[in-house]
């Protein structure tokens, strides 16, 4: 039974040399193949799928130079560079071995060998290939995991003059490594600008690594953004790395900062500015490279003069501004916004055939959308679920009254908090009490319901 996986070539012009190295080999190795002329190697590696090729500098008697050998290593990594090969020679010009390092052969032996040192060699150089491939499948992996993940995010759709200023005001900076803050309502779009800066940045390669902030317990803020330690706490069972350390080199969204208490603004304030990140219980610090994008819904220079948000940590993370305008403010886009959604989720949930009657999109083009195009996107999905007919009206799309302007306090108030804490109240009722689904009503996350409800004691 062989002691090691793996197809080995050796190519040599003596044939002592391939009869004694295909006796020690095969005891080892599942297929050794062995040739005296160089000449086979571009169909064998082409239809043998070799891991490995033993090849020999010098291929003509008085030969030293080695100058075969390096032609040969060139043939083979054009045909294959994912082959792993060992160089051989029998005069010891280690100067010749490191030149054929440096041109792509993983390693070298001298002739005569000694048999350990040999399997040493060839063990280790068939270990390096097998690590190089999974290397390239974790990153082929890892490409494929980010354009799943970016699916959701993947089109910024709109042609009202005020979204092409976004859309210009992204062109411009994308491409720098200018930290950017995106403001703007519940549901505007902050992540998909977000994705759509670091997709069109020199690190489009790199990870992007999304944090909500509002959704971050104060007491696991370090650990989750910094990390920490096996032991650090009651709870740290093992090492773990912060996303500043998971975006390095890549983008960091950090969602809803305008959250933050002022005490957590100041230890994110200090990891911006030194560009070093230290691991709750260590005292080494790690260098990071990020490109740092924030978002907010909140009025941060009302919050600045009201000590609520440290000013120093504002000037930091707005080096550009981006403001997203709120979906009533562009209701030229709707149109094709909703035909955009309605063939995601008609593809979704296999209901080919749905249209749109025109009444119907003037209905949705006239309605104020308070949780923007988030809104709009679970209002169509809604809509394809229950739809029975082909063409989907009004009532399909359920803009029931908790949701539209009738829906405000009885005396007609425009107090804004008496509004919010009744449409809040008005889908859970709506809702019987589910989370999820009352967020989904009102167009905002569970994370922001839940601060809303606590806010007006729901």
């Amino acid at each position: 039974m062989a002691a090691y996986r793996g197809k080995i070539l050796v190519i040599d012009d003596d044939t002592d040399v391939l009869t004694s190295v295909k006796l020690l080999l095969k005891q080892h190795f599942e297929e050794v193949t062995t040739r005296s002329d160089p000449r086979a190697l571009h169909e064998l590696i082409s239809k043998g799928g070799y891991d490995l090729v033993l090849l020999d500098m010098n291929f003509a008697k008085g030969e030293h130079d080695g100058r075969a050998g390096f032609y040969w290593l060139n043939r083979i990594l054009e045909i294959d560079p994912d082959v792993m090969v060992v160089m051989m020679t029998a005069y010891g010009e280690i100067d010749l071995a490191v030149k054929a390092i440096k041109q792509g052969a993983s390693d070298f032996v001298l002739k005569p060998w000694k048999n350990e040192k040999l399997m040493a060699t060839l063990h280790a150089a068939l270990r390096l290939g097998r690590s190089r491939l999974e290397v390239r499948r974790l990153r082929g992996t890892q490409q494929r995991l980010h354009q799943d993940l970016d699916q959701p995010f993947d089109q910024l759709i709109g042609q009202s003059p005020a979204f092409l200023r976004v859309m210009e005001t992204v062109r411009k900076v994308a491409r720098t490594d200018a930290n950017v803050l995106i403001l703007g309502e519940n549901g505007t779009g902050k992540e998909v600008v977000a994705r759509a800066l670091h997709r069109q940045s020199l690190r489009q390669d790199k990870v992007f690594i999304s944090v909500d902030l509002g959704a971050v317990h104060e007491h696991l803020f370090e650990s989750e953004l910094f990390g920490h330690v096996k032991g650090a706490f009651t709870d740290a069972r093992e090492d773990k790395a912060g996303r500043f350390e998971l975006a390095s080199e890549g983008s960091l969204f950090l969602d809803e900062i305008g959250n933050l208490s002022v005490p957590l603004q100041a230890k994110l304030l200090a990891v911006l500015q030194n560009r070093v990140v230290n691991r709750i219980g260590s005292n080494r610090s790690q260098a990071i490279d990020i490109r740092l994008i924030c978002a907010t819904n909140m009025p941060l220079r009302q919050m600045v003069a009201e000590n609520r948000f440290r000013q120093d940590l504002l000037y930091r993370i707005n080096t550009v501004e981006i403001l997203l305008p709120p979906l009533r403010e562009r209701p030229e886009d709707i149109p094709e916004l909703t035909q955009h959604f309605l063939e995601t989720y008609c593809q979704k949930y296999h209901k080919s055939g749905l249209r749109l009657g025109a009444a119907t999109l003037q209905k949705l083009v006239r309605y104020q959308w308070p949780g923007n195009i988030r809104e709009l996107q679970h209002a169509v999905e809604r809509a394809v679920i229950l739809a029975e007919g082909e063409t989907l009206t009004g009532d399909d799309f359920f803009l029931h009254d908790a949701l539209e302007p009738s829906a405000v306090s009885s005396d007609h108030t425009l107090n804004l908090e008496a509004n919010e804490r009744q449409l809040v109240s008005r889908a859970l009722e709506r809702s019987r009490g589910n989370i999820s689904h009352a967020a989904r009503e009102l167009g905002i996350t569970r994370a922001a319901l839940y601060r809303r409800m606590e806010k007006h004691g729901l």
